[in-house]
């Protein structure tokens, strides 16, 4: 009996296998021309007949990688001044594969960017048709209790005479993985948008935001390293200093110190004596 479900099972998630991959769809960008620099070549091919970009669905970029490469960029002010400072992920292989794994728009040059100038980037936006099967995300990690930090201190989410006054703030906290930013304010007159690249921060550009929060009391768990961007969509707020960016390490490592002895001797002439000692026996 036990041998039958095993068997079941197994067919089962085969043939779930087999109709997610059917359902999805492989675009070879730019179809025989491939990517190149071509000026609205990019835009006209994902406007033609009539294409729809699902979760799932692959793209294929097909290049020379001695002249060229692909960079997938964070925001549409990236996209459209070819700034690959930043990218969400670069690739050189001349034959990329992109799977499209989340819905909202995905923006895509090339780091050489005289032929970026030309045209050579691609925008195109990703759907989540609940019709269509999508392979499953992968486990998410449990993420241990870190600190919870009160954005702005007592005072909250709010402008300061000092435009440079969450700057100095993020700088002197360490922020890690696991840890919570608290946002206080009025909700009737502020929120706090979290937005996805440095040109939107620098610019206040709060038109593509990863999330929006408008509680006015508002936990932010941060869950990836990195750099993560706040701004408010309040018109002259944001200008005057009303955003945030932190830079999240990594999970801290537990390390225990009890074996350690007192102090340690590092010195070249110490390291020696204690080899040494081993000798004696």
């Amino acid at each position: 009996m036990a041998t039958r479900t095993i068997i079941f099972g197994f067919v089962f998630a085969m043939m779930m296998s087999f109709t997610v991959f059917c359902s999805a769809r492989i675009y070879k960008v730019g179809d025989s021309e491939g990517w190149t620099a071509k000026d609205d070549v990019y835009y006209a091919w994902a406007e033609a007949d009539h294409k729809e970009f699902h979760v799932g669905d692959s793209l294929v970029f097909e290049y020379d990688p001695n002249i060229n490469d692909l960079t997938h960029v964070s925001g549409s002010l990236e996209y459209e001044f070819c700034d690959y400072s930043s990218p969400k992920a670069v690739y050189n292989t001349g034959h990329d594969v992109v799977t499209l794994t989340e819905p909202g728009f995905h923006y895509f040059i090339t780091s050489n960017q005289a032929q970026c100038v030309l045209g050579q980037k691609l925008e195109v936006l990703v759907i989540h048709d609940p019709s269509r099967p999508v392979p499953p995300p992968p486990p998410s990690k449990i993420l241990p209790d870190g600190k919870t930090y009160k954005v702005g201190n007592s005072q909250g989410w709010k402008v300061y005479d000092d435009i440079d006054f969450y700057n100095k703030w993020s700088e002197e906290k360490q922020f890690h993985v696991g840890d919570t930013l608290l946002f206080e304010y009025d909700n009737e007159v502020n929120n706090v948008y979290e937005i996805s690249g440095e040109l939107e921060f620098i610019t206040c550009d709060p038109t593509s935001p990863v999330a929006v929060h408008k509680t006015g009391q508002d936990l932010v768990r941060l869950t990836k390293p990195g750099a993560h961007y706040f701004v408010t969509s309040h018109s002259g707020y944001c200008e005057a200093g009303l955003k945030l960016r932190v830079i999240v390490g990594p999970l801290p490592e537990a390390v225990a110190f009890s074996s350690f002895p007192k102090k340690v001797d590092l010195s070249a002439m110490g390291r020696l004596n204690n080899w040494l000692k081993t000798f004696k026996h």
